[in-house]
């Protein structure tokens, strides 16, 4: 990783409290433009998901400051923090169930579509050659992940293995400069782990920055550039994953030992 390249993603000391609950406790950290991926990991109940609420918007920081390539998005609503470039994934998949594979990338890549109702209304040839940019650019992202050939099946009659994919694709069709996953290995079997981490070093060979919360430890620290890891809301260590997973509070945060 470059020291010298642009922030493209900055939390600064951000503290999110539920009532009494203090979920994330002034918690720092930096992503490079440049940086593939960077993963949170912790023990359940760390704060790792509200961290990723925060940055996408739909959790707004009680104080701390986060900011997305120089500008401020604590004060954004979810919708214009996702047209600056974060694009976002969730535990739960979440798909429509009754369209197409290929449908549920199109919606992803209307976010970023430029033609107005009228045009739609009247199919003027601005509007159909915008349609037709939208289904190749949906197709590029399913060729991307892998599901190509599963363009024109119903999105849930896909394995779950498969439908987590098309929800990645679907993230990547709003064309992100920054995409937020959120367990994407979570109840994916050991092969399909693999097929995870090869799609996302594609991903990041396409040149879009992951930040990823995940459990599997083994595929955070084979996939990963940078791991923060936190317990009970706060930072309790950063860096490369051979450097993380060897800190004695890691060890301890995990297992349970004394110090």
């Amino acid at each position: 990783m470059n020291q010298e390249s642009p922030i493209l993603l900055d939390v600064n000391s951000v503290t999110k409290v539920f009532g009494g609950l203090v979920a994330v406790d002034n918690l720092s950290f930096a992503v490079p433009s440049g940086e593939h991926i960077k993963s949170i990991i912790g023990p359940n109940g760390a704060g790792k998901t509200t961290v990723l609420n925060m940055i996408a918007g739909v959790l707004k920081p009680t104080s701390g400051r986060i900011e997305f390539e120089g500008m401020p998005t604590s004060g954004l609503e979810t919708h214009e923090i996702a047209r600056l470039g974060i694009a976002r994934t969730f535990q739960n998949v979440m798909l429509f169930p009754n369209m197409t594979a290929l449908e549920n990338v199109m919606v992803g890549c209307h976010s970023r579509s430029v033609e107005g109702l009228l045009s739609a209304a009247f199919r003027m040839p601005s509007q159909k050659r915008e349609e037709r940019s939208i289904v190749e650019r949906a197709l590029a992202k399913l060729e991307l992940v892998g599901l190509a050939d599963n363009a024109a099946e119903a999105a849930t009659s896909l394995p779950f293995g498969k439908q987590r994919l098309l929800e990645i694709a679907r993230g990547l069709a709003s064309e992100p400069k920054l995409l937020l996953l959120d367990e994407p290995a979570s109840g994916l079997s050991a092969r399909e782990v693999v097929s995870m981490a090869e799609v996302l070093a594609k991903i990041g060979n396409e040149g879009v920055t992951v930040v990823l919360v995940d459990h599997d430890m083994q595929f955070v620290m084979d996939i990963s550039d940078e791991v923060v890891v936190m317990d009970q809301g706060r930072k309790i260590a950063e860096g490369p994953p051979m450097k993380v997973q060897n800190n004695p509070h890691v060890i301890a945060a995990y297992l349970g030992e004394e110090d």
